[in-house]
């Protein structure tokens, strides 16, 4: 940590790219915030050969990992390769037992490979998948939200969802969700913050609450 200040890093979830961020402010004389981006894998790669490489952007010893939705198992994967300050999963699960059950009936059904995912410049159809809520009011929000559009990309990213393996949440972990969220329901979930009315979208449209509680729950 430089200047004693925590470094961050935030992930963004399933196609998404950093301006998902935008409205999340930390105080900068305690924090330098760093974001990452999603890449297209090389054919056949898997989740932990990816968090590999996403490693490779970390910069700095001991960081804070922050992912949003499919974003939060990947910075999970992430912690088990470097040392970690904290890992904070938002909108996201921390094992396979809470994924929902049309995620593992698409699991051994493989169901989820007959997605339309040739679609992905359908803006509305990405974010009925990323964001778990169709969207016609803020279209124009989620084109500029929804940049990672390659087919492989998509394909393999819904692959790595439905197949994650992680039987049980790492040490040190923090865990927030949004008791409305459609992507991965607070159901399934257990040992989290909750967030009154927040859905999968929360880090974009519920940032003010962000804002006032990632301070403590990073320090704490």
């Amino acid at each position: 940590m430089s200047d004693n200040k925590i470094h961050v890093y935030l992930m963004p979830g399933m196609a998404a790219n950093a301006s998902i961020f935008d409205g999340i402010k930390l105080p900068k004389d305690q924090f330098i915030v760093h974001t990452l981006e999603w890449f297209v894998p090389d054919k056949g790669m898997s989740l932990v050969d990816y968090a590999k490489k996403m490693c490779e952007k970390i910069e700095n010893p001991n960081p804070v990992l922050l992912g949003v939705s499919f974003g939060g198992m990947l910075v999970q994967e992430m912690a088990k390769i470097i040392p970690t300050h904290k890992v904070i999963v938002v909108s996201s699960v921390k094992s396979k037992h809470e994924l929902p059950k049309r995620m593992i009936f698409a699991k051994y059904t493989k169901v989820h490979k007959l997605l339309p995912t040739g679609l992905v410049n359908n803006v509305e159809l990405l974010a009925k998948y990323a964001f778990g809520e169709t969207v016609t009011k803020r279209l124009h929000l989620y084109e500029k939200y929804l940049s990672v559009r390659d087919k492989y990309y998509i394909d393999w990213s819904i692959d790595q969802i439905v197949n994650w393996d992680q039987e049980a949440p790492a040490e040190n972990m923090v865990h927030i969700q949004g008791e409305r969220d459609a992507v991965f329901p607070m159901a399934n979930i257990e040992d989290c913050i909750s967030v009154k009315n927040g859905t999968h979208t929360m880090i974009i449209h519920r940032a003010r609450w962000f804002n006032e509680h990632l301070p403590t729950i990073i320090l704490k």
